[in-house]
């Protein structure tokens, strides 16, 4: 630490050049911060439950499955506790204010989803009232909704409005989670929609034991096979998996435009680094003739390329940080929208990694440089 001063006088001799350098940085980090938010929402299989199968219809999530089947799953040895969703696709004001919205099972489905947290109080409010609803925090303070208010939706499938009280807010066990769902009853649903009446979009249930999940996965599809609604089931961790996947390979594309960024990174830190190796030439001369020794002329190069890459790199996630605790800004499309410490860490390091490479090989240029060679050039 001694010869910091020396370090922050060398990267201020160019100042502009080095605050450009410095904001490649900021810019790079704030793009890999974003990008790996991204990519963490679209794959969110380190949230699935262990012990959860999703059972959807063999050809198509879209296409539902018969109400009836719960009765059947419920007696196919293994199978724990099972619900049901329907996907609602309401509106609420505006199209650009999308949410998830499912009609619910009030009696299983916070059996089944127990990390959905809450009050008893509340949630027995909501059972006992056939428009109730449950809402996420996030949604709350996105719309400023509370208990009691009448919220209209407009029906994107099953048209016309629909009113519904708010009876219920919940929260979520981990950071990681969305608290940005919309809950109703399913009865309230069936008993309005004018098609698909007695029929579910896909069934969720618990197993006894999570080592037993491909033969009760295997059980429910044989149970239902060659019927007119033939399933195919799957832990919740693949149904995630399948989900994000529809959208294309989320994180071959992040990867590769990350190593697109970062290379280019590398090539614009090591252009600053020798450009300013070859302005200094005489005075690395100098500072061998009073007794630095190659190793230490190295070690300042790459202390100084650190340094850049240190301050770009810190600032630049910082800001990927702050930005993404603003929320999701797709208003509900991302159902996770947070950048995980280890992400944060994992940028950090690969910054100080460009920055030791960019700084190797100017270094090692005037590590090598004989002190009457490079006075000569003086």
């Amino acid at each position: 630490m001694k010869y910091l001063h020396l370090i922050v006088k060398n990267l201020l001799r160019k100042k502009f050049r080095t605050f450009l350098t410095i904001g490649s940085f900021i810019v790079a980090l704030f793009l890999f911060g974003l990008l790996n938010t991204i990519e963490t929402a679209f794959n969110q299989v380190d949230l699935a439950g262990a012990n959860r199968l999703v059972i959807r219809n063999k050809v198509s999530i879209i296409q539902p499955l018969p109400y009836s089947y719960r009765d059947q799953l419920k007696q196919i040895d293994g199978v724990d506790e099972v619900t049901y969703f329907v996907w609602f696709g309401g509106i609420y004001q505006d199209r650009k204010n999308f949410f998830p919205n499912f009609g619910v099972d009030p009696e299983t489905a916070l059996l089944v989803y127990p990390e959905y947290l809450i009050p008893d109080d509340q949630f027995e409010a909501f059972k006992s009232d056939r428009q109730g609803c449950i809402v996420g925090r996030d949604l709350v303070k996105r719309f400023g909704w509370k208990i009691g208010d009448r919220v209209p939706l407009e029906g994107t499938i099953w048209g016309g409005t629909w009113e519904f009280n708010v009876r219920a807010i919940y929260d979520v066990a981990s950071k990681d989670m969305s608290s940005n769902e919309f809950w109703f009853h399913y009865d309230y649903l069936e008993e309005r929609r004018p098609f698909f009446k007695g029929t579910v979009g896909w069934y969720g249930l618990t197993i006894d034991d999570p080592g037993q999940a491909v033969q009760v996965a295997e059980a429910i599809d044989n149970r239902f096979a060659n019927s007119p609604w033939e399933t195919k089931t799957e832990t919740e961790k693949a149904f995630l998996t399948g989900w994000a996947n529809q959208m294309g390979n989320i994180k071959l594309l992040i990867l590769s435009i990350g190593a697109v960024v970062f290379f280019t990174l590398l090539l614009v830190t090591g252009n600053t680094m020798a450009i300013s190796v070859r302005e200094r030439t005489g005075e690395f001369a100098v500072l061998k003739t009073v007794g630095f020794t190659d190793r230490a002329v190295l070690s300042l190069i790459i202390a100084e390329s650190i340094c850049v890459a240190a301050v770009g790199g810190a600032i630049g996630l910082i800001l990927a940080k702050a930005f993404t605790l603003r929320g999701d800004p797709t208003g509900g499309m991302l159902s996770v929208f947070n950048l995980p410490t280890s992400d944060i860490v994992t940028g950090f390091v690969l910054a100080l990694t460009v920055g030791l490479v960019s700084g190797i090989i100017p270094g090692s240029y005037a590590m090598r440089m004989k002190v009457v060679d490079a006075l000569r050039r003086v």
